[in-house]
C-alpha cells in the first residue's frame, strides 16, 4: 500500500483546484472526443467515469480535439474540483490524492468501456501549476502519420494505425513539398473552417522519414491544429508523394485558401496526437491569455 502523505492543495480562483490529466486512448472506438448525443466519445466516457467518482458533473477541458478514429499518445486535460473532493479522492487513507485518482478512475473508466476496456488509460494526475488551461497554455501540438505505401508494407498487425497507400511515394517530393507551408499562414485550404473561428496557424515540423521498417512517418507540429487540419496536409502531400502534382503545388493550394474537390482528407485511423507542449510555470497564464484573445 502506498502511503505518501497527500499533497497540500493550492487553492486557485473561485476555491477551486486545477487538476492535470495525461492521458492516451485508441480512437478506433469511438466518435471522436468531444460529446456528441447519443455517441461514445472519448470526453463522454472520461466525464462519466469522473462524475462516477466526484458524484456530480465534471467537465474537462483538452489540449486537443481529436476526430472520429484518431489515437492519442500524450493528450493533456484539466479539470477543476473543490478542496474537499481533491483530499476525498484518498477515503481517509494516508495516500496522495493524485495516486487515488488514478486508481479510481481505472474501476469507473472499465465501468463506462465495457468490452473496450484499456482503450483509455489515464497515465498522471497532479495538481497544475496557477494559470494552467490545457487547451489555451499550449506551446504547441505535434501528430505522427504513418504510411505503408505498397502491398509488401502492409502489415496485418499494423492495419489499425497504418494507411495502406497503393503505390509507392517519393519521400524526397513529399519532404520538398512539405517544406513550402512552414510558418505562420492562413490554412483555409487545409481546414474546415467553425464559426468565429480564425484558420492562421504557425505550422513549425511538416515532414516525412521512412523508417527501417519502410514506413514512411508524417510528423506535423503547429501552435495549434483547424478542424482536419493534419488530415488535409498529409492527404494534400500525397498527391505530391505519387508525383501526380509538383512540390509547388502545395503552396499554390495554400495560397488559393479554398475548398475544392482536390481537398482530400487522408484516413483518420493512422493519425495519432503525439505530443503537446507548455511553457515553464510562470508562463503559463500569460500564455494563455494571449492564446485566447488570438483565437477568440
Amino acid at each position: 500500500m502506498n502511503h505518501q502523505k497527500p499533497a497540500a492543495p493550492v487553492l486557485g480562483g473561485g476555491g477551486f483546484l486545477r487538476i492535470r490529466l495525461d492521458l492516451a486512448y485508441d480512437g478506433g472506438p469511438f466518435s471522436g472526443w468531444a460529446v456528441q448525443p447519443g455517441l461514445r466519445t472519448v470526453q463522454g466516457v472520461l466525464e462519466g467515469a469522473l462524475e462516477l467518482l466526484i458524484r456530480r458533473p465534471v467537465r474537462v477541458t483538452v489540449a486537443g480535439r481529436t476526430d472520429a478514429g484518431v489515437h492519442a499518445r500524450g493528450q493533456v486535460v484539466h479539470l477543476d474540483l473543490t478542496e474537499a473532493e481533491w483530499l476525498g479522492l484518498s477515503r481517509g487513507a494516508a495516500v496522495d490524492p493524485a495516486v487515488a485518482l488514478l486508481r479510481r478512475l481505472r474501476g469507473t473508466l472499465s465501468r463506462g468501456l465495457g468490452d473496450q476496456t484499456g482503450s483509455i488509460v489515464v497515465h498522471h494526475a497532479a495538481i497544475a501549476p496557477e494559470g494552467f488551461d490545457a487547451r489555451f497554455s499550449a506551446l504547441w501540438r505535434r501528430y505522427s502519420y504513418r504510411i505503408g505505401d505498397g502491398p509488401e508494407k502492409w502489415d496485418p498487425l499494423g492495419r489499425y494505425d497504418t494507411l495502406w497507400h497503393k503505390t509507392t511515394l517519393d519521400v524526397d517530393l513529399l519532404n520538398e513539398g512539405a517544406a513550402k507551408l512552414l510558418g505562420l499562414h492562413n490554412f483555409l485550404s487545409f481546414c474546415k473552417p467553425r464559426e468565429g473561428s480564425t484558420t492562421v496557424r504557425e505550422l513549425q515540423r511538416f515532414e516525412f522519414s521512412r523508417g527501417p521498417d519502410g514506413v514512411i512517418v508524417a510528423t506535423v507540429q503547429a501552435d495549434a491544429f483547424c478542424h482536419n487540419m493534419v488530415r488535409a496536409l498529409v492527404g494534400s502531400a500525397l498527391y505530391v508523394g505519387e508525383g501526380q502534382e509538383p512540390p509547388e503545388w502545395l503552396h499554390e493550394r495554400l495560397l488559393a485558401r479554398k475548398r475544392d474537390a482536390r481537398s482530400v482528407l487522408a484516413a483518420p485511423h493512422p493519425l495519432v496526437f503525439e505530443e503537446v507542449a507548455y511553457p515553464s510555470d510562470e508562463e503559463l497564464l500569460a500564455r494563455a491569455e494571449l492564446t485566447r484573445a488570438l483565437r477568440e
